[in-house]
C-alpha cells in the first residue's frame, strides 16, 4: 500500500508530519481526519475534551511514501511481500474492443484541475513503472493525478480524493492505483470505500500488507469485532516488526472500542515494550499502552508509560507529556 506515491524529492515527503498516530474522539467530537497511523495524537489535538475517549485513532496508512506495509509505508518506495500484477486500462477505462464500442463507454466523471506544475516525472519511478500498460497519454494523467493525490492528502483529503479517483477512473485494474484510492479515501474518512478498494488492490497485488489500515476501516464502520478477527488471521502471522506491531495498536483500539480495556492491555504486551527505545514508533507504541492501562483502570501504571512515550517522542509527534500533566496535576 505503494499508500500514495511520492513525488520524488523531500519537499513532498510527509514522513513526520501526518502519517503520525492521532487520538481517535469517539466522545462525539470531530474526528480528525487528516490521516496517520493509530496510536498516539499529535501535539493540539482536542487535548480539552471533557469526555472524549482516548482510544487509538483510525489512521493506520501514511499516503505519500513509496509502498506499504500493513498500511504503513515501506521506505524501500515499494510494498513488502509485493506481489503486484500489472494491467490497465486505456484512456478511457476499459480496453477498447472488449465487448463493447467507444461510443458505448459511459461517460467520465469530471475531473480536478491539474496545475501545469505537476508533471509525470514527479511520480517515483517505481509507480511510474506499474503505469506502463497504459497508452503514454493516459500514463502521463494518472501520474499527475497521483501526485497531487500525495501533494493535497495532509492538508485537503477531500481533495486529494477527488484526485485518487480520477486516476482510478483512468486505471482500476493497477493495484497501486487502486491502493492510493483507498488511501485517500481512508484519510478522508470514507472508510466503506476506503475498505472496498484496498481489498481490490490486495486482490491484484497480494501479500499481507494493508491489514493495519483494513482493520482500521472496519472500526471506522464500527465494526471492532472484524479489525480483531483480521488481527487474528493467518495474513496477520506474516507481519513481523513495525508492521505487526501497528496492527497490534489497531486491534487493541478495536478491544476499547468493545470495553475490553484488559485485553487491550494485553494485546500490546510484547516485546516492543521491552527496553527504552526511542523514535516514533517506539512512542506510538509505548503511548497505546499508556492509554490501554489508564482506560482498564491503571493510572499509575499509565503515567509511568506516558513518561516513557514522552521520553521516546524525540521529535514531539504526540501528546505524551500533555497526558502526563493530566494524570498528575490537580
Amino acid at each position: 500500500m505503494s499508500d500514495i506515491p511520492t513525488p520524488d524529492g523531500p519537499a513532498d515527503d510527509a514522513r513526520g508530519r501526518d502519517d503520525r498516530p492521532r487520538r481517535d474522539d469517539r466522545s462525539g467530537a470531530s474526528r480528525d481526519r487528516r490521516g496517520g497511523h493509530q496510536g498516539a495524537p499529535r501535539r493540539g489535538d482536542d487535548a480539552g475534551s471533557q469526555d472524549r475517549r482516548r482510544h487509538t485513532d483510525r489512521r493506520a496508512g501514511g499516503p505519500l511514501q513509496g509502498g506499504t506495509s500493513a498500511g504503513r509505508p515501506d521506505r524501500g518506495g515499494r510494498p513488502q511481500n509485493d506481489h503486484r500484477r500489472r494491467g490497465g486500462e486505456g484512456a478511457s477505462g476499459p480496453r477498447a474492443g472488449q465487448g463493447r464500442g467507444a461510443d458505448s463507454r459511459p461517460a467520465r466523471a469530471p475531473e480536478p484541475d491539474l496545475p501545469d506544475d505537476v508533471e509525470p516525472k514527479d511520480l517515483e519511478g517505481a509507480v511510474r513503472r506499474d503505469l506502463l500498460s497504459l497508452d503514454k497519454s493516459n500514463a502521463e494523467t494518472v501520474a499527475r493525478h497521483l501526485v497531487m493525490t500525495s501533494r493535497l492528502i495532509a492538508d485537503d483529503p477531500a481533495a486529494a480524493l477527488a484526485h485518487a479517483r480520477a486516476a482510478r477512473g483512468r486505471a482500476g485494474r493497477i493495484a497501486v492505483v487502486r491502493e492510493t484510492a483507498g488511501i485517500a479515501a481512508y484519510h478522508a474518512g470514507e472508510w466503506a470505500e476506503a475498505l472496498s478498494e484496498l481489498r481490490a488492490a490486495r486482490r491484484m497485488a497480494g501479500g499481507p500488507g494493508l491489514l493495519s489500515v483494513m482493520a482500521d476501516c472496519e472500526r471506522g464502520l464500527g465494526r471492532p469485532e472484524r479489525a480483531i478477527e483480521l488481527g487474528r488471521s493467518d495474513e496477520a502471522r506474516l507481519l513481523t516488526g513495525e508492521d505487526a506491531a501497528e496492527l497490534r495498536i489497531v486491534v487493541a483500539g478495536a478491544r476499547m472500542d468493545m470495553g475490553q480495556y484488559d485485553q487491550a492491555v494485553v494485546t500490546l504486551q510484547t516485546a516492543d515494550l521491552d527496553g527504552d527505545r526511542t523514535g516514533s514508533a517506539a512512542a506510538r507504541y509505548y503511548y497505546a499502552y499508556a492509554d490501554a492501562l489508564v482506560a482498564a483502570g491503571r493510572a499509575e501504571d499509565g503515567l509511568q508509560w506516558f513518561l516513557r512515550a514522552a521520553a521516546a517522542d524525540t521529535e514531539g509527534e504526540t501528546d505524551a507529556e500533555d497526558r502526563v500533566d493530566e494524570l498528575t496535576g490537580p
